[in-house]
């Protein structure tokens, strides 16, 4: 893991344009990062946007945490489909307004409603068997998918806070890049700062990130941990291709 640098502030989350149409809880986020080339990332880019470079290059994340009391609004969660396991590849967008976001490439999820749903959204979820642990050796996530890749990977946090600028850049996201019915959307939300801590890699047997099209070498170059935020997401709005 390379030096952490500097420490930063987290930037002001911004507020929400209107009403917050979903609210949920992520817990126990457990995040692995590598750097890749931004030629790769570029390819995956939706129209409108392009590759949010640190340090010259791009990076892509894998992301495991605990989906808990999702709900409409800021009303009442779902009982039981409000609350799942979820693994994610993603990369990082900037619009041509300059709006920072993530792309993803896949999510994995436990619960077919949910994935049925978000397909539907445009949101590229995949029926997988996923499981989740936190114990005293450590805290980590496994997918199965029904048919081909699958990962298993696990962190033991650091008494020591990560506020570095590359794991600020990496999780101070407020927004996604996705396409639907052939248009660009950012789809905002807001939370608090993430309460990121170091962590140490115990494990990663990782097959999504190259199910998503993307070579990555070796172990994550970020390895980071959080107990959790409450989000909520507001309206999707379009965004202008490029002329």
């Amino acid at each position: 893991m390379s030096d952490p640098g500097p420490q930063v502030s987290w930037p002001q989350p911004p507020p929400l344009r209107g009403p917050a149409l979903m609210d949920q809880f992520w817990g126990d986020a457990v995040f692995l990062h590598w750097r890749i080339s931004t030629a790769q990332a570029a390819r995956f880019m939706p129209p409108g946007t392009g590759p949010d470079e640190y340090d010259g290059d791009s990076w892509v994340g894998l992301i495991g945490f605990r989906m808990r009391g999702a709900g409409f609004g800021r009303g009442v969660p779902v009982r039981y489909f409000g609350t799942f396991t979820e693994v994610n590849v993603r990369l990082y967008s900037r619009g041509r307004d300059g709006e920072r976001g993530v792309v993803f490439l896949t999510l994995d999820a436990s619960r077919l409603a949910v994935v049925l749903g978000a397909r539907a959204a445009g949101i590229p979820y995949v029926w997988s068997r996923c499981r989740t642990w936190n114990r005293p050796d450590g805290i980590g996530y496994s997918v199965n998918r029904f048919r081909g890749a699958s990962s298993s990977f696990a962190v033991i946090p650091e008494d020591r806070a990560a506020a570095d600028p590359l794991s600020v850049f990496l999780t101070a996201r407020f927004g996604l890049h996705s396409t639907l019915a052939g248009r660009t959307l950012y789809i905002p939300n807001t939370h608090s700062p993430w309460p990121l801590q170091a962590a140490a890699l115990q494990h990663c047997h990782d097959g999504l990130v190259r199910a998503a099209g993307l070579d990555v070498d070796g172990p994550p170059e970020s390895v980071l941990y959080s107990p959790g935020v409450q989000t909520q997401f507001g309206k999707p709005r379009a965004v202008e291709p490029a002329r």
